[in-house]
């Protein structure tokens, strides 16, 4: 028993560290602009795409594994930052409804529009990855996908960290989240500001739907709906606005879902997932490591 808790805690911590990832663009976003960007879990899709696209041309070695990542990184970051300036900088300063409409107006076009694209299409396709090995370590093993995705997401953790504490760019970032009006006037650049938030998000986004591929190797259109839900889920569980709590949130939910498919039942799982989002909600909605605020009225 010990031995399959183990095995399945290694488990959600594979799946926990992408939902991290993808959760960490959601509350960046949230924290600068106030706004839940639905599209978020679509960059997913168009990151994995982009791989996809590299590692069939070229093959699946370490160089070409190092390109897809950059290209996909990068499609995704000019893709974000195209998305915040033609379809949310408009309504920045509209009622917050207009803008959650356009943002799931944004997902949808982003779906659909790769469900028509030719080199797409609305079927899946199975995505090339590295040959997969287990390494058995007492009575669980982890394989080497498992050590690629927990590590690679923890190394682009930390680089976030130091670039919103210990950067000109990220005391920009916290200035614009804690006041955007007495951030502009004090001469930082927020419309700038904004689209580097946007394009740190993409490129996590786009990270996590590499690694979400390679550990479920399949994409498809509408690959992106599930993770970038259950990432918005782990945002709020840990505190939406909230670097550490979008970390936190991930990996614990990736947990409960990988024990709940091991212990209980994998039709279980979404439910668990979602009853999470309800709890939290009920009992500390600021999420656990938010703070919560007053608007005045």
């Amino acid at each position: 028993m010990s031995g399959i808790f183990l095995q399945q805690l290694i488990n959600g911590v594979s799946l926990g560290s992408i939902y991290a990832l993808i959760a960490l663009g959601d509350t960046m976003v949230y924290g600068i602009v106030m706004l839940i960007n639905f599209a978020h879990g679509d960059l997913l899709m168009v990151g994995a795409y982009a791989g996809y696209f590299v590692l069939t041309r070229f093959g699946v070695n370490p160089v070409s594994l190092a390109g897809a990542f950059v290209f996909s990184m990068t499609l995704c970051a000019c893709l974000g930052v195209a998305i915040e300036r033609f379809a949310y900088r408009p309504l920045r300063s509209a009622p917050r409804l207009n803008s959650l409409i356009t943002a799931i107006a944004v997902s949808l076009i982003l779906q659909n529009g790769a469900r028509v694209l030719p080199f797409i299409g609305p079927n899946p396709r199975q995505f090339p990855r590295p040959a997969v090995s287990n390494i058995e370590i007492g009575g669980f093993s982890v394989s080497n996908i498992q050590l690629v995705v927990i590590l690679f997401s923890a190394a682009l953790m930390l680089i976030l960290n130091y670039i919103v504490n210990y950067t000109k760019r990220g005391k920009a970032m916290r200035a614009v989240s804690f006041d955007l009006q007495a951030a502009s006037l004090m001469g930082i650049p927020v419309n700038g500001t904004i689209s580097f938030t946007f394009a740190v998000g993409s490129v996590l986004a786009a990270a996590g739907g590499m690694l979400f591929a390679f550990a479920y190797p399949q994409v498809s259109p509408t690959m992106g709906t599930m993770p970038g839900l259950k990432a918005f889920v782990a945002a709020v569980f840990g505190g939406i606005g909230s670097i550490p709590g979008a970390m936190f949130g991930g990996v614990v939910l990736g947990i409960a879902e990988t024990l709940t498919k091991g212990f209980l039942s994998s039709r279980y799982a979404d439910a668990i997932s979602f009853s999470i989002l309800i709890v939290i909600l009920l009992v500390k909605p600021a999420g656990i490591l938010g703070r919560r605020t007053r608007i005045k009225v």
